[in-house]
């Protein structure tokens, strides 16, 4: 898979991010790194929407930032996710396709956590059908 990165901050949990999706077997994309925080979630919304990528990451301090960004871009679902629970039913329910991530808030070791269980989620039945009809 495809994935688009971008963060409004160079820092270590980054790097660990963009060398954990590569050993997962994933081609990543660094779009924005560092760039402002409505450059990087606008950029990577870009990349998913046009479909230079299958997914993205985005990351900034708080992680709210960059979601906001990333979903102004149409066709795009960003969601903030601290957990690798709220990241699985982000693309369970909500068929997400940019997960944004805090860097105040998230250790290399969750991150991983958190983008294995995004990646491997699948949208229910249904229910991507109910969020794409709203786009």
């Amino acid at each position: 898979m495809r994935i688009a990165l971008g963060t409004d901050d160079d820092v270590p949990v980054v790097a660990a991010v963009a060398r954990h999706l590569e050993v997962l077997g994933h081609t990543v994309d660094v779009v924005a790194r560092p760039a402002p925080w409505p450059e990087a979630g606008y950029r990577v919304g870009q990349a998913v929407a046009s479909g230079r990528a299958d997914m993205g990451v985005v990351c900034c301090w708080t992680g709210t930032g960059v979601s906001i960004a990333a979903n102004k871009v149409p066709g795009v679902r960003a969601a903030l996710c601290a957990d690798a629970v709220t990241a699985d039913g982000a693309r369970r329910w909500n068929d997400a396709n940019v997960l944004a991530l805090s860097l105040r808030t998230t250790t290399e070791a969750l991150a991983g956590e958190i983008v294995e269980a995004f990646l491997a989620g699948r949208p229910e039945p249904g229910q991507a059908g109910l969020i794409h009809s709203l786009e």
